[in-house]
């Protein structure tokens, strides 16, 4: 990442599942994503909890009361404080652990690989990506899929037969 502003990562752990990944993956995917997204400087919380904690944020944020597995919360400045009263904070991402294990299953993924698009896809809500309309969805899954191919991870978007189907046509052209 030479010369490529990045921003601090630091992890917090609210889950007792056993499969999440390490603490230097979490970073490296985060860094990562930012890298892709130009490169920011600033702090950022990953925070990873159960389903019950991300359920009542859910709820509270957003309406809806059920567990998801990425919220990210980007960091307003309050009103009146001058931009450089505060070092430069980009805000928190909350990833429950047991809806990405439960994803990946559901979705033929290795967990690392589930794990590495939810950070992913975490730091670019943060950076101000979305997928509400098709044409931001589409800059914000092709930042996602460049991100996890330079991790050496596969398109998420992709799904597992295509992956197969795609991976006989190379081996049997």
């Amino acid at each position: 990442m030479s010369g490529i502003p990045t921003p601090s990562v630091e992890v917090q752990w609210a889950s007792n599942a056993d499969d999440t990944p390490e603490e230097a993956d979490l970073r490296a995917w985060a860094l990562k994503a930012a890298e892709v997204a130009g490169g920011v400087v600033g702090d950022i919380t990953l925070r990873v909890v159960d389903d019950q904690e991300i359920r009542t944020l859910n709820r509270e944020y957003r309406g809806k009361d059920k567990p998801t597995n990425v919220l990210s919360f980007p960091f307003d400045m309050p009103e009146g404080l001058p931009e450089d009263a505060l070092e430069p904070l980009l805000g928190d991402i909350v990833i429950s652990a047991p809806v990405v294990r439960r994803e990946a299953a559901e979705q033929n993924k290795t967990l690392d690989a589930h794990w590495a698009h939810m950070v992913t896809h975490g730091v670019l809500h943060l950076l101000g990506y979305d997928h509400i309309d098709d044409q931001d969805a589409e800059l914000m899954e092709a930042l996602e899929v460049r991100a996890l191919a330079e991790l050496g991870y596969p398109d998420p978007y992709q799904s597992f037969n295509d992956q197969l189907s795609t991976e006989s046509m190379e081996l049997n052209p």
